[in-house]
């Protein structure tokens, strides 16, 4: 803690929080400055009502006045899930604020459908609230090797999301199409997927990172897609690399 060292900013993905990152801030803390914020409407946040006009602008907006409070002018950027889309909007609009970029069990740049999803899973919050969804989702995030009790913690902890929170931020960032900043992201970035991954595909997911200049790809095996969770210290120690790497280039 006396010494002055890089700040690497983790954000977390939907319905979740700071807390996310629990695997990671061991690996990490370390030799860095750990920020780990919750998003607007998320954790301990005050909850979003259900027409807030979300914008990933607004969100991104939101962690520079974080770092900026803090005194953290550049810093490494890490996100999971949808906080990799914010991530790498955030990477292309702000570059001058990220050294390293890590994006982890990511969605494509746009996700096919989301839009027409959304009304459907707005009525199963409403009806059900955001653990039904969390539950009945949960094989697919974590993984057939996750084990049980750590499933049942993910559910509860995802579950407690603001319904509000949840209906207007899937209706709106889940459905954003970033493929037009994807060739504007100039930093060092490390895209992390799994092989059996139910969100897209390798073939899929490297269509997309190879638009990325400065990138690679870092396939796990597994049948996980959130990556983050499932193989946490491999992914931190991934991380660390990159940023090393950055360090000596």
């Amino acid at each position: 803690p006396w010494r002055q060292s890089e700040a690497i900013l983790l954000l977390h993905g939907n319905a979740e929080s700071g807390v996310a990152w629990y695997g990671w801030v061991p690996v990490l803390a370390r030799g860095h400055r750990v920020v780990r914020p919750d998003m607007r409407g998320f954790g301990a946040s005050t909850p979003m009502p259900g027409d807030f006009p979300w914008t990933l602008d607004v969100i991104i907006d939101d962690f520079m006045r974080v770092m900026d409070t803090l005194g953290i002018g550049r810093f490494h950027l890490v996100g999971a899930k949808i906080g990799g889309t914010i991530a790498r909007a955030f990477a292309a609009r702000r570059p001058e604020r990220v050294i390293t970029l890590t994006v982890v069990g990511t969605p494509p740049p746009m996700r096919e459908g989301a839009a027409e999803r959304a009304p459907e899973l707005a009525e199963e919050f409403d009806r059900n609230g955001v653990e039904h969804w969390a539950r009945r989702t949960m094989a697919g995030r974590l993984g057939s090797d996750f084990p049980a009790e750590g499933v049942e913690w993910w559910i509860k902890f995802m579950g407690r999301t603001a319904v509000s929170t949840q209906i207007g931020f899937m209706k709106t960032i889940a459905c954003a199409d970033i493929r037009a900043d994807l060739p504007k992201i100039t930093c060092p970035t490390l895209v992390i997927t799994t092989d059996g991954s139910g969100l897209a595909s390798v073939e899929e997911t490297r269509v997309w990172q190879l638009q990325i200049a400065n990138s690679r790809l870092l396939v796990l095996p597994g049948d996980s897609y959130h990556v983050a969770a499932s193989h946490a210290e491999h992914c931190a120690r991934a991380a660390l690399d990159l940023i090393a790497q950055s360090k000596g280039s």
